[in-house]
C-alpha cells in the first residue's frame, strides 16, 4: 500500500486490463452474457454509496460514474463491460482524478472497491 501512496505522488489515474503488472489490477472475467453482465454491473453501481451514476452506453458497453473525496476532489470512473464469447464477459475499470499533484492512490482503491462489490454481487459468476 506505501507503494500505491508513493506511485500516488505522481500519477493521478489507474487502469485495470490484461497485461496489468499488479494482479488486483487484471480484467474480471464472469460467465455471463454481455447483455446480462451489463444488466448486473449497472444495476449495483447504482446502488452503491458515493457514488453518482453520469451515463451509460450499452451499445459500447461504457458505465461513467463520478466520487466526489473527502477533499473535494472529483474521480471520473469508466467501467466498461466487454463481450470476450458469448457466454463470457470481462470488466474493466479506468479512473482519473481531478486537479493538481497525484491521488496518493485513491484511483486504485476506488477500484479494488468497485471489484470487490462486483464480485460479492456476481460471486457465482466469477470465472
Amino acid at each position: 500500500m506505501l507503494k500505491r501512496t508513493l506511485i500516488g505522488l505522481l500519477r493521478s489515474h489507474e487502469a485495470t486490463g490484461d497485461k496489468a503488472k499488479d494482479p488486483l489490477l487484471k480484467s474480471h472475467i464472469y460467465k455471463l452474457s454481455k447483455e446480462k453482465a451489463w444488466e448486473e454491473v449497472v444495476s449495483t453501481l447504482k446502488k452503491m454509496q458515493g457514488y453518482k451514476l453520469l451515463h451509460e452506453v450499452k451499445s459500447v458497453g461504457e458505465i461513467v460514474l463520478e466520487k466526489r473525496t473527502m477533499t473535494g476532489r472529483t474521480m471520473d470512473i469508466t467501467v466498461t463491460v466487454i463481450s470476450v464469447n458469448p457466454v463470457t464477459s470481462a470488466v474493466d475499470i479506468y479512473s482519473a482524478s481531478k486537479g493538481s499533484l497525484g491521488d496518493l492512490g485513491s484511483n486504485y482503491r476506488v477500484i479494488l472497491d468497485i471489484y470487490r462489490t462486483l464480485d460479492k454481487k456476481l460471486a457465482a459468476f466469477k470465472a
